[in-house]
């Protein structure tokens, strides 16, 4: 009993890991907008930036952005801030990252992430050390570690992740990630491992092969997941194909999902389409095959005053009516444009409601007033709740 409880403990923990990181992925637009605090050519080591956030009536944010490299050191910080009680934008999070070149070969790197207690004072909430050495050859390995405080303030090791990569041909290379938790007596044990093989074919194509591994109650490595990748380019034209398959109940690996996305590019702009196909359909059951579950159609456009236009539709099946195809859930409009009194960007969310109209749920904006920007785009951004 007590092995399968440092193994719950484990897996609960590594959840928790992987929600935080997909967590910090979705977001709304944001402008970045970088200058050179002494000087405006492309050339400068430091610039920083600001952009505010307004989604719909929700608080909202800006975000302070700065880069500095001095020699072999380079400091990355982010404030993220939202409006006070008193009308003031109040610090909420930030994040320091420190990278500093060692040597030829060894780069370390440290990233504080810093939240705010109660009495709004400045307090750490994570550090993770990262330490990456290559190797002639293209081999490389890597060494990072995360650590939160306790109770008292004292930096407790919550994770470790070893990678190792190796070139094994010519056009092929593997890389193995051990991911290490704390155990139920607290001394940190394998609880995850990931085998990734990636190969560069010929005209333009490249395949990969990710392999997830469990431990089981006697700890002994379990395939998890498998994640197949190809993909080839024809011009302008790439085709990108993924295949996930997972156990199934005699343990024999069984495809569960697949994504076909095709991206084209012309002169009017650039495109992209993605179907994604499940043996779960909502509204259905199981009945051992593949069916088309969402397709996101994306187009981006340029306009000759150099304003970038994207609209994306979702397209899903309606659970009440899972046979009945495929309709528009999600519409979603992103305009980016500079000037010389800076850049705005703004997104406009519609979803389909209980009624089956399409209404606006968010409007962000996202302006800087920085005359220098060199570079605009539309990129997540973490908000505060």
């Amino acid at each position: 009993m007590p092995r399968a409880t440092s193994r719950v403990t484990r897996l609960v923990r590594l959840m928790l890991f992987v929600i935080g990181v997909y967590l910090s992925l979705f977001a709304g637009v944001a402008i970045s907008a970088q200058t050179s605090d002494s000087q405006s050519d492309a050339t400068s080591k430091s610039w920083t930036s600001t952009a505010d956030l307004q989604s719909g009536s929700a608080n909202p944010t800006r975000t302070v952005e700065s880069h500095t490299q001095s020699g072999n050191r380079t400091v990355d910080s982010q404030s993220i801030q939202r409006r006070g009680a008193d009308g003031d934008f109040e610090p909420y999070q930030d994040i320091e990252k420190t990278t500093v070149r060692v040597d030829s070969t060894t780069v370390r790197t440290t990233t504080r992430t810093f939240g705010r207690d109660a009495d709004g004072a400045k307090t750490l909430v994570q550090v993770t050390e990262e330490e990456r050495h290559t190797r002639a050859g293209g081999d490389s390995s890597l060494v990072r570690s995360t650590s939160n405080p306790d109770a008292n303030g004292n930096l407790q090791l919550v994770q470790r992740e070893i990678g190792e990569t190796k070139k094994i041909g010519k056009d092929v290379e593997e890389t193995k990630t051990t991911v290490m938790l704390p155990g139920a007596d607290g001394a940190l044990a394998p609880a995850m491992m990931v085998q990734e093989r990636r190969q560069q074919g010929a005209n333009d194509t490249s395949a990969s092969q990710k392999t997830t591994l469990l431990p089981d109650l006697n700890g002994n490595w379990q395939v998890s997941e498998v994640k197949q990748a190809t993909t080839k380019q024809d011009g302008k034209n790439t085709t990108t194909e993924e295949r996930v398959s997972r156990p199934d109940a005699e343990g024999k690996l069984s495809e569960i999902s697949r994504s076909v996305s095709k991206e084209s590019e012309s002169s009017g702009g650039k495109s992209s389409t993605v179907e994604n196909y499940s043996v779960d359909v909502p509204g259905a059951a199981r009945d051992g095959s593949l069916h088309l579950v969402e397709r996101s159609t994306t187009t981006q456009t340029t306009s000759t005053t150099g304003q970038q236009d994207t609209a994306r539709k979702v397209e899903q099946p309606d659970p009440g009516d899972p046979d009945g195809g495929l309709r528009v859930t999600t519409l979603t409009t992103d305009s980016v444009r500079a000037g010389a009194s800076g850049a705005q960007a703004t997104q406009t969310i519609q979803m389909r409601d209980a009624n089956g109209r399409l209404d606006v749920v968010s409007v962000d904006t996202s302006k800087s007033d920085d005359v220098h920007a060199v570079q605009v785009q539309i990129a997540p951004s973490g908000k505060p709740q």
